[in-house]
């Protein structure tokens, strides 16, 4: 399935139903009073987070979603049906505005949890309800309410824990793999990862976490450059990044420095808040050197970038190194949602 994390759609409540204008016929009840039943209520728009669902692409064909309209009230004070609402189901991580006001009208980040995007209206009254003693005989009812319609903004932000960043074929994918279940397409050709890809990363009973892979960054991707630039918005929501640095690039002119100082000045041109995300350095494909050159390597490139947070060494292709990260990523996350908790 194609993956699609923008879409705009358009809802409409149900209207109310109309107020009944009725009065009493009754065998040996010759003045009965008026007996028209309000009208019902019309039905509202809902959306609703489901766990399975990772795009927006069902949203490519249909949209235009309308609920139902309340029914019309009837004689002997009958009132009207009022209209089920209408759920529309999205994926976890869905951003909604509205797209005349821009106004933020909330996000989904739980299975099963609603939002209410429009409002039904409200059922019209019968005649019932304007009886009076001076006016025993009321002819007035109301209309139904017409219920609420917007043109809506969806916006997906997917929800991982951990997130991947690195320039094209820096092995991010096949790291995902080797930590996964996730099968992202692997090739040695850059940009083989066209939209995001979700990996639970198992590193015992009951302790888990979610990695996201997106496509390869390259120098402008803050500005449109690449694939890369749609899909930063998917690393808002992690709590931790991975920078994954080819330490043995194919062309020997590529300096793995300059690389990771590109990726990080695109994060600082995105947001200046996800600049400022927890950021691990991970230099990749280490078993493509001998012990003694890639220590070399390792300790130039950490002393080039002045780098004192946690570095790890992997080859993602052999699995060296990734119980390691996986491990200390797990402690780490713990830690992290922990010290959340304490903090009032």
């Amino acid at each position: 399935m194609k993956f699609v994390d923008e879409a705009t759609i358009r809802v409409e409540a149900g209207h109310g139903g109309a107020g009944a204008l009725s009065f009493r016929r009754e065998k040996f009840v010759p003045l009965g009073g008026p007996d028209g039943g309000d009208g019902g209520h019309g039905g509202s728009v809902y959306l609703v987070g489901r766990g399975g669902l990772n795009t927006l692409s069902d949203f490519r064909h249909t949209r235009v979603f309308r609920a139902r309209a309340g029914e019309r009230g009837g004689g002997s004070n009958r009132t009207g049906a009022s209209a089920d609402d209408l759920e529309i189901a999205v994926p976890l991580g869905t951003l909604v505005r509205d797209v005349d006001t821009e106004e933020l009208i909330g996000e989904i980040t739980r299975d099963g949890e609603q939002l209410l995007v429009a409002h039904g209206g409200k059922g019209g009254f019968g005649n019932t309800r304007f009886k009076s003693s001076v006016n025993r005989a009321p002819r007035k009812t109301t209309s139904g309410l017409p219920g609420e319609s917007r043109e809506l903004a969806l916006e997906l932000q997917v929800l991982a824990d951990v997130g991947l960043l690195g320039l094209p074929n820096a092995g991010k994918s096949t790291f995902l793999r080797a930590v996964s279940d996730a099968r992202p397409k692997v090739a040695d050709y850059p940009f083989t990862t066209l939209h995001p890809h979700l990996g639970v990363v198992r590193v015992g009973p009951e302790r888990s976490f979610v990695v996201a892979d997106i496509p390869g960054l390259i120098e402008g991707a803050a500005d449109g450059a690449g694939l890369g630039s749609q899909f930063l918005r998917h690393l808002s929501r992690t709590r931790i990044l991975l920078h994954l640095v080819d330490i043995a690039p194919l062309d020997p002119d590529e300096d793995p420095v300059k690389a990771a100082r590109a990726i990080a000045a695109e994060l600082r041109k995105f947001s200046p808040a996800l600049a400022k995300r927890e950021r691990w350095l991970v230099l990749n494909k280490v078993d493509l050197l001998a012990p003694p050159e890639r220590a070399h390597r390792v300790t130039n490139i950490v002393r080039r970038l002045r780098w004192t947070k946690p570095v790890y060494q992997i080859s993602a292709a052999t699995g060296e190194g990734c119980q390691k990260l996986s491990a200390d990523l797990m402690m780490r996350l713990q830690a992290l949602a922990k010290d959340k908790e304490i903090r009032p």
